[in-house]
């Protein structure tokens, strides 16, 4: 049911002028499903709180309240036609009322840590580019059909708004920013390992996928949990940061819709903090993230870090490895000529990571495992606190071209999780010492030393028909060299 109207949604916001990208289209449609739920997740607190006789104070004001504005019901249960806005009233209402509204939370909350201060700054990014109120009433109306009160409903949920952000990332513009394969960052995590009582931070969250899979991931390693240990993954797991307005709100949606109600999840600058300014009280025990790259950062930013260049991801990886707890553990996908550059910066980077860190692990990504992308990736895997001894490559190969219609599954990286407990040599691994590692240059570069380069045996009428074609070509050459003497 829910990805028929989502495709419901989309055919109504086809038709708005100001909605004209797949970015535009997860965007108002993420505003109205979160109202939505929001609705639900008061009426389920204000329930548990009857039955325990408490007293409980709604999120909202009741004239705000998804049930009265957006869909007031007649006694049948059906959507009561007198009272629901339409047209210019609704389109005002939601422009003049309700947005003000709730952009007034960020001031008023009491404490950033409560969904009321995350309702505030979600508000304060957004604007409602639906302009016709029979649209809007359309797509309202498709949106109230949802129900996302059961576990169930909301897996299905928050998987179709996942699907949503992977098409908005896919869609051309930053796309990459937005959308890492979820079967990697699950593999990526599995190698991690993150368990309660752990703080998990990503400083260029995007959608936040990271942060949501972690969660997932440590709520299916620990069914039992106590009410303390539920807090924790709640308040104190979770961190990240996100630089784009757009990102930062898919972030926090895509978190609550997940199931943690209150992100920490900050609209800010990562590289805009100064490296010496980051103190214990700061660090994290474990880092997981995909750091933009390509991208090329000023000079005033560049001042930050020791390592002065203009390359996001660098500037980036120099970031996680100063935020990291002594013992953490980081997960960091970049682009393969990081391990090779022969410029300044990428040696004495990687010279860095070698001597503070023990870079265990190399996953080499193929090409294709980033849709749209067209660099090549690897994933470094470290810890912080000894420096690296031996590493071991993983060269994933699916055993087919990758692409939109195949993409990265998790069965594809279920050979490499198994291998990495024990870093098992096999055809696609291998391992390096570190004392076979240039000093001068430290290559990382990966080269499979189990795998045979194919060789490609061509016929002999190839090669006579080749050698025909050089000697034609060098007769040329040399009559023209003639002519000029």
């Amino acid at each position: 049911m829910f990805e028929q109207v989502f495709k419901n949604i989309d055919d109504v916001l086809w038709k708005e002028a100001g909605c004209t990208t797949e970015l535009d289209y997860t965007e108002q449609t993420s505003w109205l499903l979160f109202l939505k739920y929001l609705d639900g997740l008061d009426q389920d607190r204000a329930d548990e709180a009857a039955l325990e006789k408490k007293k409980y104070s709604h999120i909202l004001d009741e004239d705000y309240r998804w049930r009265n504005w957006a869909a007031p019901k007649s006694p049948g249960g059906k959507l009561d036609h007198h009272k629901a806005m339409v047209g210019d009233d609704l389109r005002d209402f939601v422009d003049k009322k309700l947005f003000p509204y709730l952009q007034s939370f960020k001031g008023r909350a009491a404490d950033r840590k409560t969904i009321e201060y995350k309702i505030g700054e979600i508000f304060g990014e957004l604007k409602n580019k639906i302009q016709s109120g029979y649209n809007l009433r359309e797509i309202i109306d498709q949106v109230d059909q949802l129900r996302f009160r059961s576990q169930a409903e909301k897996h299905e949920l928050s998987a179709l708004y996942e699907e949503k952000i992977r098409n908005m990332g896919n869609a051309g513009r930053n796309g990459g920013e937005y959308y890492t394969p979820r079967p990697l960052i699950r593999a990526m995590i599995k190698v991690a390992d993150p368990r309660i009582g752990e703080t998990i931070y990503d400083g260029a969250c995007g959608s936040a996928g990271f942060l949501c899979e972690a969660f997932d991931y440590i709520r299916t390693q620990n069914p039992k949990r106590t009410t303390k240990q539920e807090r924790i993954l709640q308040e104190d797991t979770f961190y990240g940061k996100e630089k784009k307005s757009l990102a930062y709100v898919m972030a926090i949606m895509n978190m609550i819709l997940h199931g943690i109600d209150a992100p920490n999840v900050i609209h800010t600058n990562t590289l805009a903090e100064n490296l010496e300014d980051i103190q214990e009280k700061d660090r994290y025990n474990i880092v997981l993230a995909n750091p933009p790259f390509g991208g090329k950062e000023r000079a005033e930013i560049q001042q930050n870090f020791p390592i002065r260049t203009g390359e996001t991801a660098y500037l980036f990886l120099q970031h996680f490895i100063k935020i990291m707890k002594a013992g953490g553990r980081g997960a960091i996908v970049i682009k393969n000529t990081f391990l090779s550059n022969s410029d300044n910066a990428s040696i004495a980077l990687r010279k860095d990571l070698l001597e503070s860190c023990n870079l265990h692990t190399i996953l080499d990504c193929p090409g294709g495992t980033f849709l749209g992308a067209g660099v090549k990736t690897v994933v470094l895997f470290f810890e912080k606190g000894a420096p690296t001894r031996k590493i071991w490559y993983y060269q994933l190969d699916p055993g087919r071209n990758m692409g939109k219609t195949n993409p990265l599954n998790d069965s594809d990286l279920a050979e490499f999780i198994t291998l990495q407990k024990k870093k098992v040599d096999s055809p696609k691994s291998w391992s390096v010492h570190a004392k076979d590692i240039n000093v001068k240059t430290f290559d990382l570069s990966v080269k499979n030393p189990n795998r045979e380069e194919e060789v490609t045996h061509r016929s002999p009428v190839d090669i006579l028909t080749e050698i025909i074609t050089l000697d034609r070509e060098s007769a040329e050459v040399i009559k023209k060299i003639k002519a000029l003497l």
